[in-house]
Parts: structure tokens; C-alpha cells; sequence
């Protein structure tokens, strides 16, 4: 038999957001967020589903706080609902809302499980999109005071802070294919979002480190997917890099080299003019942890089916699929070697600690007569990327941590309910949860900090 084991440090979490868990969409003073009007809005959402209640968090975190205990992790990484603190986006302050993290917080720390707050996952509160939303500049500033507010609440207790999540899906997913909040179609729109959303979290670090009491570490988490061409034509290998440049390097370039694809783009420059002013690029490099989003790899041909980018995503035969994308564990290695090799290793002792912060697979899980959810596909695809990150550790690249995405079933943004990602199963009806096989198997995981690859 056949066992590995991660370093002795190596943090053991789970990952959750805000509008995927907590329902109570419009209680105790919360505002109303793009989601709420997206998840309300007929035909934008599979089976017309809200986060209404979601898995009821709001009212159950205690229980779920009891099933963090019983998996023995290190950590938990959750969002912050922003209209929860500032209904109106800005100005006046909800104190309920600032006390339910608190609260929060606390019972973690008594848990002996380290809090990982993440400011902003997607949930804007709807009177800033009203004023534009991310396409427009002036919401960097509600984004930086808005950090000052929770940091000068939890900044004595919590040292790991998160900006972003996946500022990418923010931008190009909300903006451009139109798929999640805000539902727009427009490029131009999605590359000054995106800008402007780099920006605003280098603002918001010194926010942080300003307004907390102890010292901190912040990071951001990017949905980053190695991009392979369709085939060895030449065409298609253009399009794979041009899908990289606009999928990973138009992140990872700003945030650890100090410089952008968007500058070297006749097209973004067509579609949005000056977008980088002096000095951003230098605001947008800080950063002591990259947060790594993983799930599938993207494969692309050459192709005039969407605008202005003329490439297409394929999906290769003969492979295994989830619910939403191809399961492809390599992919997993084969990214962490890139991002050490050609943006970690230059940096030399500045360089920032690299994290998984999310990993999962939706596959359908249900209970058996007996009241087991016997998930095994999730636990093949929990054991097969575990392998493959244990590998790029032996080669060398220092990852410090991996979150399993999710804690629970959720609310999966525009796929409603009908994707299950957790390592506990939820009821929608009756709101019982029920710990799944593989969230027994990572608990095994964790306890022993490996696990036998047999």
C-alpha cells in the first residue's frame, strides 16, 4: 500500500460564500444584492431558483459550525455579504449584519478553526450596480471604505483576508457572457470590470492593513484552468493562447509581474479606451497569498462562433464529465508548475504563499435507504486531485493549504439547485444535513494528513 503525506504545516479547510448558503435574503436590515435581482428575475436562473434560503446558514450556522468540528479542519474560508453590512451599498452602517460575522468569528476561534474572511464574492449590493456597477471607476472607492468598515470589526481576530474571489467570473462570466450578475454582454464592460476590480483590491490591502490590529494576510482567489488547444494546428494553438491571455494572464500578470495583457491589446484599447491610469499596476501588485480555484482544464479550437474572440470551447471524447465540465485531475499539476515556474520562482523571497481555495466536483448525490450518501465520484475526484497536488508539492512548489469547495450543497448561481458540490448533503425542503461519504473521507484525510493512494 501506498501512502502520501502533505508537510506537517499543511492547512486542511472547507470553503463557503455568502448568497450560496445563507439565505435570509431580506432579513435583519440586509440589503438587496445583483443576485437577488438576477435569482428574481424569470428564465435567468435553472428551475427559476433563488438564494432565498439557500441552505438556511443564516439561521443554522451553529450546526454547520458543529459539522466544521466534525471534519477536523484547520480553517474555513467564507464571504462576507456586503449588502448585509451596507444595505445601500455605501454610507449608512448595519449593525446586525457586522454582528452575525462577529459571532461568526468567535465561535471559529473557539473551534480552534482559523477564520479566512473573504470580502466580496459576488454579491454587489444593487445600488452601486445601479450607478454602474464594476465597469465604473467610482465603486473602487465603496469597495476600499467598505473593507475599512469589517476590517475595523474583525481585524483583531482575523489574519487572513481575501478581497476577491474569482475576479475573472466577476467580470467576464457577469459582464460578458452574461451568464451571472449582472447579466450583461459586453467586453468592453467586462475588461474595464475586471481592471477595476484588480485595482480595488490592491486598495483595499492597505485598507486592511491599515484599520487591523494585528498583522494580516491578504490574498485573492482566481479561477485559473491550463488552456490546451484542440489540436496542433496552428490556429488552434493561437486561439488556446489567446485564451490564456485572456483567462489567466490578464489576472496573474497584473497581480505578480506588474503589468497586463489589456495594455499589449489593440482590442481592449478599441473597446475601452485609456483604461489603466498611472500608477495602477504598482496598486494592483500586493498580495502575501494566491488563492487557486481549480476545477477542469479548458480546450479550445479556432472558431468564428463568438464575437470579437473567434476561438470555442471543445470538449474532448472519451473522457469522464461532471454535471458542468470535464474532470481532468492532470490539470491540476500541470497549473501549479506553471504559475511556480513562470511567475513564483522570478519573484525570489517575495514570493506569496500559494493556496488551493477551491477544488470540487458537482456529481448527483442522494440518500440511501439506510441514510448514507454513498458519493463516490466525488471521492475518486477528491483522491485523484489530492495526488496530483501532492505531486507538484514533491516537485517542489510550496503549496501551503487546499479548501475543498463545499462545506455544503448550495446554491450554485445560475445552476440553481441542480449541482451538488458539498461534503454534506442538504434537503432543500426540510434543511437536514446529512455528512456524505467523502466528507467521512476527508475527514480521514485531514486527521492523518494523507492518505493511502491505493
Amino acid at each position: 500500500m501506498t501512502r502520501i503525506s502533505f508537510p506537517d504545516d499543511f492547512i486542511w479547510g472547507v470553503a463557503t460564500s455568502a448568497y450560496q448558503i445563507e439565505g435570509a435574503w431580506n432579513e435583519d436590515g440586509r440589503g438587496i444584492s445583483i443576485w437577488d435581482t438576477l435569482s428574481h428575475t424569470p428564465g435567468k436562473i435553472m428551475n427559476n431558483d433563488t438564494g432565498d434560503v439557500a441552505a438556511d446558514h443564516y439561521h443554522r450556522w451553529k450546526e454547520d459550525f458543529d459539522l466544521l468540528s466534525e471534519l477536523g479542519v484547520h480553517a474555513y474560508r467564507f464571504s462576507v455579504a456586503w449588502p448585509r453590512i451596507l444595505p445601500q451599498g455605501a454610507g449608512a452602517v448595519n449593525p446586525k449584519g457586522l454582528d452575525f460575522y462577529d459571532r461568526l468569528v468567535d465561535d471559529l476561534l473557539r473551534r480552534q478553526i482559523e477564520p479566512y474572511v473573504c470580502l466580496y464574492h459576488w454579491d454587489l449590493p444593487q445600488p452601486l450596480q445601479d450607478k454602474g456597477g464594476w465597469p465604473n471607476r467610482a465603486l473602487v472607492n465603496d469597495f476600499v471604505e467598505y473593507a475599512r468598515i469589517v476590517t475595523r470589526r474583525l481585524g483583531d481576530r482575523v489574519k487572513v483576508w481575501f478581497t476577491h474571489n474569482e475576479p475573472w467570473v466577476t467580470a467576464f462570466v457577469g459582464h460578458f457572457l452574461g451568464e451571472h450578475a449582472p447579466g450583461w454582454k459586453d467586453l468592453g464592460a467586462a475588461i474595464r470590470a475586471l481592471h477595476h476590480l484588480l485595482v480595488s483590491h490592491g486598495l483595499a490591502a492597505r485598507a486592511i492593513r491599515a484599520e487591523a490590529k494585528q498583522p494580516v494576510q491578504i490574498g485573492i482567489t482566481l479561477n485559473l484552468n491550463p488552456v490546451y488547444p484542440a489540436s496542433d494546428s496552428e490556429k488552434d494553438r493561437e486561439a488556446a493562447n489567446q485564451v490564456d491571455m485572456m483567462m489567466n494572464r490578464i489576472v496573474l500578470d497584473p497581480l505578480l509581474k506588474g503589468t497586463s495583457p489589456i495594455s499589449e491589446s489593440t482590442m481592449a484599447s478599441l473597446l475601452t479606451g485609456k483604461l489603466i491610469q498611472p500608477g495602477d499596476l504598482e496598486t494592483i501588485r500586493t498580495l502575501d497569498i494566491l488563492g487557486v480555484n481549480y476545477y477542469s482544464r479548458t480546450v479550445i479550437k479556432h472558431s468564428n462562433k463568438i464575437p470579437f474572440i473567434n476561438v470555442e470551447q471543445v470538449y474532448p471524447p472519451g473522457n469522464e464529465y461532471s454535471g458542468m465540465w470535464e474532470i481532468f485531475p492532470e490539470g491540476l499539476y500541470v497549473l501549479l508548475k506553471r504559475i511556480q515556474e513562470e511567475y513564483l520562482a522570478p519573484l525570489g523571497d517575495s514570493v506569496p504563499r500559494l493556496m488551493i481555495t477551491e477544488n470540487g466536483v458537482p456529481v448527483p448525490d442522494g440518500v440511501d435507504f439506510d441514510g448514507q450518501v454513498r458519493d463516490e465520484r466525488r471521492i475518486r475526484y477528491l483522491r485523484n486531485h489530492l495526488i496530483q497536488l501532492h505531486r507538484a508539492v514533491q516537485d517542489g512548489v510550496a503549496v501551503k493549504g487546499y479548501f475543498h469547495w463545499s462545506l455544503l450543497d448550495n446554491f450554485e448561481w445560475a445552476w440553481g439547485y441542480s449541482q451538488r458540490f458539498g461534503l454534506v448533503y442538504v434537503d432543500f425542503k426540510t434543511q437536514k444535513r446529512v455528512v456524505k461519504n467523502s466528507g467521512r473521507w476527508f475527514a480521514e484525510v485531514v486527521k492523518a494528513n494523507g492518505f493511502a493512494t491505493d
